[in-house]
C-alpha cells in the first residue's frame, strides 16, 4: 500500500524518554521496591485506558549483572538483562526481547533507573526509556511514542508510591 510507505520509510530512529520524581524514601528503598515487582496497582493513565498494553508485573530472576528481568504486560512480555546494577545507584538492562501486540513498528532498547540521594532520606529516581521507531512523520509519531512511553514511566512510579507507603508508611 502506498500510505505504509510514508508511514513506515524504513530508516530506524533511536529515541529516549526520561522520567524523573522525588520520593520521600531513601534510594535503598525505592532500589528494593522497584527492582521486581509483584502486582501493579495504580490509576491509569488516559492512553492505558484505551490501547496501551498496561505492565502488571516484572520478576527480577536474579540481582546481579547478566541477571534477567522479565516485565509481564497485558497482551506480552519485555525481557531485560542487567548491564550495571549497584543497590541505590542505578538499575540499567538492555531489552534482549519483547513480545507485545500491536507494537511492531516499536523497538526497545534499553531501561534505566537512576537513584540520587536527595536531602538526608529522599531520592530522585530517574527512569530513561530507549527505544527505536519506523514511522514517519518524526514529527508527528515522536509525540505520540513519547507520550505513551511517559504515561507508563507514570504508571510506574505511581504504583511506587504506594508500594513504599505500604512497606515503609507514609512520610
Amino acid at each position: 500500500m502506498p500510505i505504509e510507505k510514508h508511514i513506515n520509510s524504513g530508516g530506524v530512529r533511536i529515541v529516549e524518554v526520561k522520567t524523573e520524581r522525588i520520593y520521600a524514601y531513601t534510594p535503598e528503598q525505592v532500589y528494593d521496591a522497584i527492582k521486581s515487582v509483584d502486582t501493579l496497582n495504580a490509576e491509569k493513565p488516559f492512553l492505558m485506558k484505551f490501547d496501551l498494553p498496561i505492565l502488571e508485573k516484572c520478576i527480577l530472576e536474579k540481582e546481579e549483572v547478566g541477571g534477567i528481568r522479565t516485565c509481564y504486560f497485558s497482551g506480552g512480555k519485555i525481557i531485560e538483562k542487567i548491564t550495571e546494577l549497584e543497590r541505590g545507584k542505578v538499575l540499567r538492562m538492555d531489552v534482549i526481547n519483547y513480545q507485545l501486540t500491536g507494537r511492531t513498528w516499536l523497538g526497545f532498547k534499553e531501561a534505566i533507573y537512576y537513584f540520587d540521594q536527595v536531602g538526608e532520606d529522599r531520592c530522585k529516581l530517574t527512569r530513561i526509556t530507549t527505544y527505536t521507531s519506523v514511522l514517519n512523520p518524526r514529527f508527528y509519531w515522536e509525540l505520540l511514542e513519547k507520550l505513551g512511553i511517559r504515561q507508563e514511566h507514570d504508571y510506574v512510579f505511581d504504583n511506587l508510591s504506594n508500594d513504599l507507603k505500604q512497606q515503609y508508611g507514609s512520610r
